[in-house]
């Protein structure tokens, strides 16, 4: 048996050294954090240039949909973690002015602004001037009035609200009627009480009802309006000024208006102002401002070192972005989880991708958007008509997966992992004594002895044959990996997890022959 010399040559001696560690002062704690630690990163990205060439194919579907659903206009694009990478319109925004929808045309995105005041939530949480499991009857007195279904039902607090878990029944479409209300509509509606569905705290149901109230706790919370809060604090530090709450304050020529197509036409439909529930979905903004929203979400994509730039924290977005109550639904031969998060839907296929979205729908309007953390990209439609779907989804994801553009991070190797590697590597060979002391967690010949586990180790080598190279490490996290021995007669594959402990240990080691074909 043969060994290249340059792994017989790692001393058997290492010893590993500290990781270094930097602290970080985040909100009145100090936690320290490894300085060593590299981030997931695209090896060869080319996502940009390969999206740049799509768009005439993007282009084409985009116009074939919006003809053979009749739709007055739609604006899409598509980023690239920072970047607007391509972004194009068709069809009309006014239909009586015949105007051209553009890009920066300003369309209202109704449901989607959801996750902006989940966002308003979670700034004001980290900034300790509220927590999630507060009760809503600390900020509107009359919550603590209501009539709940059960005896047993829990308290409604905010993290309730956010997840839509707590109990209000589905409101779509009276919801979207109650856009332009004065507030003490919506406090008149609390003190009357509130009919509940569930009991608080056990399932999803969609609800308008809990957005326009959180709408009002970042009112009394911040001490200034819900609109002009999500103005000062989100909307302008990203340089989304081209972004509105009022109709009668988007500029001329540039506000989309809303039709639905009955009786073979396009008829207007009533263009509603802001008011209480203008946080469930009061927004209007374009495809070139909202991007930077999509941005921003993509910006907390992977967990890593370096400063904050987001008017919210990297792990408050990501916080965002994690389902509760998630919920399990068939789609032909790849089965999807799915969930709420705040603000924002998740979902996960067989296949381990996982996706954002929210969609939003009001008279006149139809808008959504998908973003893919994994891969840094995020696409977003907008159009004009009646609770329609703007965009023909499975055919641009198509598109984009052709095209090889769907392609995620790759997680670059850790030290003590590839250490870990290299002293495996001598002693399945060689069965050092001093590597089994240094190296081995105290459950490694306790699970399985060491007669044993060196009898099954030779008997593998012996089967590879001299072994004429020592792949790459694949690294499923920090302390977790694979990496193959290639032998003249087959494979010898090796997977190893570490322990927990401050020097971490191999505490599970297993090894597999495969027979060259």
């Amino acid at each position: 048996m043969k060994t290249p010399n340059r792994y017989l040559a790692i001393l058997v001696t290492l010893i590993l050294l500290p990781f270094s560690a930097h602290a970080q002062k985040v909100e009145g704690t100090t936690h320290t954090f490894s300085a060593d630690y590299q981030k997931p990163v695209f090896e060869t990205d080319q996502r940009a240039e390969k999206i740049k060439e799509i768009l005439p194919e993007l282009e084409a579907l985009m116009a074939k949909y919006a003809k053979e659903n009749h739709i007055p206009g739609i604006a899409y694009g598509i980023v690239v973690d920072n970047e607007l990478t391509i972004a194009s319109a068709t069809g009309l925004l006014d239909v009586a002015k015949n105007t051209q929808a553009e890009t920066t045309s300003a369309f209202r995105i109704a449901s989607m602004t959801k996750s902006f005041t989940a966002m308003a939530i979670m700034k004001l949480r980290d900034e300790g001037k509220l927590a999630l499991n507060d009760p809503i009857a600390k900020y509107i007195s009359d919550m603590a009035k209501l009539q709940y279904l059960t005896e047993d039902a829990p308290i409604i607090d905010i993290e309730n609200l956010l997840t839509m878990t707590a109990g209000f029944p589905e409101d779509n479409p009276w919801g979207d009627r109650q856009l332009d209300e004065q507030d003490q509509m919506l406090l008149d509606m609390i003190s009357e009480g509130i009919s509940f569905a569930n009991a608080p705290s056990m399932q999803f149901e969609y609800s308008n009802t809990g957005y326009a109230i959180l709408g009002h706790i970042v009112s009394k919370v911040s001490g200034q309006s819900y609109q002009e809060y999500i103005k000062e604090n989100i909307l302008l530090p990203l340089g989304m000024t081209h972004t509105y709450w009022e109709i009668d304050g988007v500029p001329q020529g540039e506000l989309a208006i809303g039709y639905r197509w009955e009786d073979e036409q396009w008829k207007l439909e009533p263009m509603l102002h802001d008011g209480s529930f203008g946080a469930m979905g009061g927004l209007i903004t374009s495809i070139e401002d909202f991007s930077k929203y999509v941005s921003l979400h993509l910006s907390a994509w992977p967990a890593r070192n370096g400063a904050e730039t987001g008017p919210v924290k990297r792990s408050s977005l990501r916080e965002m972005q994690t389902p509760q109550f998630p919920r399990l639904n068939s789609n032909g031969d790849c089965a999807i989880m799915g969930g709420y998060g705040f603000g924002l839907g998740i979902s996960q296929n067989c296949n381990g991708t996982k996706w954002v979205s929210h969609g939003g729908a009001l008279p006149g309007f139809g808008s959504n958007y998908r973003f893919f953390p994994e891969f840094g990209i995020g696409i977003m439609a907008f159009c004009n008509l009646t609770y329609t779907t703007p965009w023909p989804l499975a055919e641009i994801e198509d598109l984009l997966y052709s095209k090889g553009i769907m392609v995620p991070r790759s997680l670059p190797v850790s030290e003590i992992l590839e250490t870990r590697k290299n002293q495996l590597v001598i002693l399945i060979q060689t069965g050092n004594k001093g590597l089994e002391e240094s190296i081995l967690a105290e459950n490694f010949f306790l699970d399985r002895s060491k007669e044993h586990r060196y009898s099954e180790y030779k008997a593998i080598l012996a089967q590879a044959g001299e072994i004429k190279n020592i792949t790459a490490l694949q690294p499923n996290n920090q302390l977790r990996g694979s990496f193959t021995l290639e032998g003249e007669n087959g494979d010898v594959e090796i997977f190893f997890t570490l322990t927990p402990e401050k020097d971490p240990k191999v505490q599970q080691l297993d090894i597999n022959f495969k027979k060259k074909k």
